[in-house]
């Protein structure tokens, strides 16, 4: 599959399949990625491209025990 710059290039070139049903693996597993993360986001590419569910019932769903970089301000 070649790189598609966005959803509207891809429906373009591959068309879409609105009775698409995503399939449930042994590959389909849980992430403690936070939300907006590039883990997460790249979790998220993968399912798609793997014709998985998009969220998994028990994906990280909170920023609890998570420590951020504090930036002073200027």
């Amino acid at each position: 599959m070649s790189h598609c710059k966005n959803v509207f290039e891809a429906i373009l070139r591959y068309g879409h399949d609105e009775d698409f049903t995503p399939q449930e693996d042994e590959h389909f597993v849980a992430t403690d990625a936070p939300a907006g993360s590039p883990e997460k986001i790249e979790v998220l590419r993968r399912r798609v491209e793997l014709g998985q569910p998009l969220w998994h019932t028990t994906d990280r769903i909170d920023y609890s025990g998570l420590t951020g970089a504090i930036r002073p301000r200027e």
